[in-house]
């Protein structure tokens, strides 16, 4: 049951980082600024077609913030049950469900749409993941 809790432990820190990271380049920095400044204002301009009440580049720092929020989230809840309640998760095949579909959904995404690094720690944060529940259930 260590080795399991471990791994579900590393699985949920990796993308606990991963999530700190990405909300402090939301907020400060240039990392998630367009390279052209003309394209950040441009979309500081347009609206998107579902509502006149905001622009592209308050919905691009919106989505960018709740992502973040989403991957702390599960890094802060797995965590903490991987290393406080781990009888409790590992018996609750819906929570293992949930994280399991979570992180390859978060894998899926990042083949198709992120860069090098998040997709490569959200790969290592599924294969911790899916090697936790591997030996849950060996044991």
């Amino acid at each position: 049951m260590l080795f399991a809790q471990a791994l579900l432990t590393t699985s949920a820190g990796i993308v606990l980082a991963l999530g700190l990271v990405h909300l402090v380049y939301t907020f400060w920095g240039p990392m998630f600024m367009p390279r052209d400044p003309a394209l950040r204002a441009r979309m500081s301009e347009v609206s998107p077609v579902i509502s006149r009440q905001t622009t592209m580049w308050k919905m691009w720092i919106g989505f960018n913030a709740t992502h973040s929020l989403g991957a702390i989230l599960f890094g802060v809840v797995y965590g903490h049950l991987a290393l406080y309640h781990p009888a409790f998760l590992f018996h609750s095949g819906f929570l293992l469900f949930v994280g399991l579909c979570l992180l390859s959904s978060y894998a899926a995404l990042g083949k198709a749409y992120w860069f090098g690094i998040p997709f490569t720690g959200t790969l290592l944060a599924l294969a911790s993941y899916a090697g936790g529940l591997a030996a849950a259930l060996i044991r």
